[in-house]
């Protein structure tokens, strides 16, 4: 078996709205690289799914693509549950994400070619749909002092990018150069003032692997955070009619920017220390630049 490092995978195993012989669910494998050049599935029997199921595909998937990839990216939850039980002794690192274009459109693909398969179960089906609850409220010592939504210029957000801050997360493909914004484009963001719970915010936020963020109209308002495979947290809720307009402000903006915005956290409004800083951008948007592409 080689271990020559291949490009990434992108790996979904869930029901699909097929059936076996004795007329139980199947459940399907799929795995594929970025670019489609590889790819690899396997039905199996639902009372049969189990992590050294997975472990032997995916062994086999090693043998057909040369090697292991650098890493898995998963965007279900519970694929990815089971999955980090199958490579415990596997050379393979898993990345949950939930922005994978190929895999998600592969799975739609499927799902049209399903239909036309004899053992097909006219069922609801949506391929890339994952359930998700409610939003939960973060901890209210956790928010700091107070918060706003703001916005900056393109070179205000790259210098912010290289300051020594020290929780921060500026991917590349995320830079406003690379997005083909224009220099004149205001970013927009929300700014939190955490005080003393400035690097307990920021950790906190670190873990929980920031999105993007979310204005909800409603009475109250509210600022939602997207998070990881699925969490939402209420980050904020807001009656002022001010801070409405600001939001929906907010909202015109990352329209604007292809759904590109921050979350800057910082001890005190003093512009000389930050503690945390992401650079987030709208799934929406993603998907969209995807499709482009």
């Amino acid at each position: 078996m080689s271990d020559l490092l291949q490009p990434s995978w992108q790996l979904d195993c869930y029901r699909r709205p097929l059936q076996d012989p004795a007329g139980k669910p199947l459940w399907e494998l799929l795995i594929c690289d970025p670019q489609m050049s590889f790819t690899y599935s396997e039905f199996c029997p639902q009372a049969d799914v189990s992590a050294p199921w997975i472990r032997q595909q995916l062994e086999i998937a090693c043998d057909r693509a040369g090697g292991w990839p650098s890493y898995i990216d998963i965007f279900r939850p519970q694929t990815l549950s089971l999955v980090e039980v199958a490579c415990r002794e596997l050379p393979i690192a898993l990345r949950p994400r939930r922005d994978l274009p190929t895999l998600k459109q592969w799975l739609r693909q499927r799902a049209i070619w399903y239909k036309n398969l004899h053992n097909y179960v006219d069922e609801a089906y949506a391929p890339i749909a994952i359930e998700r609850p409610a939003p939960q409220p973060i901890a209210d010592h956790l928010m700091g002092e107070q918060w706003q939504f703001a916005a900056i210029s393109s070179e205000q957000l790259l210098r912010l990018a290289s300051e020594p801050i020290p929780l921060c997360s500026v991917p590349a493909a995320l830079n406003p150069v690379e997005l083909g914004l224009s220099s004149s484009l205001l970013i927009p963001g929300v700014i939190i003032d955490g005080g003393r719970q400035s690097m307990a915010l920021s950790q906190w936020l670190q873990s929980s692997q920031p999105v993007m963020l979310q204005y909800i109209a409603g009475v109250p308002h509210g600022l939602l955070l997207e998070a990881g495979l699925y969490e939402r947290w209420i980050l904020a809720t807001f009656t002022d009619t001010d801070m409405a307009a600001a939001a929906r402000t907010f909202t015109e903006r990352k329209q604007a920017t292809k759904g590109l915005h921050f979350l800057l956290v910082r001890p005190d409004d003093s512009g000389v220390t930050y503690t945390g800083f992401w650079l987030l951008q709208s799934t929406a948007s993603k998907q969209i630049q995807a499709a482009v592409r």
